[in-house]
């Protein structure tokens, strides 16, 4: 009897407890200060609210910049991850700015001495060879790989990972016009020319440019369905998009 009463006095309490539950959308912009109390969708920009404690676990992303990356390459995969949520943050060799394409001034966030341990090592095209060739680059990607769940990259990134032993005995693609180069320089890759992504599990390799994009939603849906790559693409209004339009070697 005692028990029962106890029960029905902290009842209120309890149902109390469970109205006040916070939730937040993921980070996307100046709605993610907002706290709600039940779940749903933000009514500013759509996304699925989470418990603001799982809201603050978040995937890290660990994207490596170099002087004459393509933009496209590492903005456009950017700017999904950002929008489904995930933590970006960029490394170049030394703190100091690299300039993408000649043009445009990036400042990463750190450099290969002070960088931070990341879920996923994403690495871009252009002029990667410089890169692909510097053994202290080589050996930062190396001496992460323990600490590092996926890898992903875009166009002539995947020499870069390449040359780190990463694509060894896997299936890879690269931009169409270096083909048959990553295939001379990777005899124990399978290197497939005419697909937008190939996934591996661990590690996925991308074409070039707006493949980019795609191979970065895959992600997405990997990692948080379907349904959020799209709404991802719908607020990028990139209308290429397909589900499943790559080659997935192991789910």
């Amino acid at each position: 009897m005692k028990q029962l009463l106890l029960m029905l006095l902290l009842a209120p309490c309890l149902l109390f407890a469970q109205d006040q539950a916070k939730y937040v959308c993921p980070p996307c912009g100046p709605c993610d200060t907002i706290i709600f109390h039940k779940p749903g969708k933000c009514p500013h920009c759509g996304m699925k609210l989470m418990k603001k404690d799982t809201a603050e676990k978040r995937m890290s992303v660990c994207f490596l910049l170099y002087d004459d990356i393509e933009i496209l390459d590492f903005a456009g995969p950017l700017e999904v991850f950002t929008d489904a949520g995930f933590q970006v943050f960029t490394v170049a060799k030394e703190k100091k700015p690299v300039i993408a394409q000649g043009v445009l001034k990036v400042l990463p966030d750190y450099s290969l001495a002070d960088a931070p341990p990341a879920d996923m090592l994403a690495v871009f095209g252009g002029n990667a060879g410089p890169t692909a060739e510097d053994p202290e680059v080589i050996a930062w990607i190396k001496s992460r790989d323990k600490n590092t769940d996926r890898y992903f990259t875009v166009c002539t990134g995947a020499f870069i990972l390449g040359n780190a032993g990463l694509l060894d005995n896997q299936t890879a693609t690269t931009y169409h016009g270096q083909i048959d180069n990553l295939r001379k320089k990777l005899p124990r890759t399978k290197v497939l020319d005419n697909v937008r992504y190939v996934d591996n599990g661990r590690i996925i390799t991308t074409a070039g440019i707006s493949a980019g994009i795609d191979g970065a939603l895959h992600i997405v849906a990997k990692l948080k369905g379907e349904e959020e790559a799209l709404r991802v693409a719908r607020v990028m209004e990139y209308d290429k998009y397909v589900p499943n339009q790559g080659l997935v070697v192991k789910k």
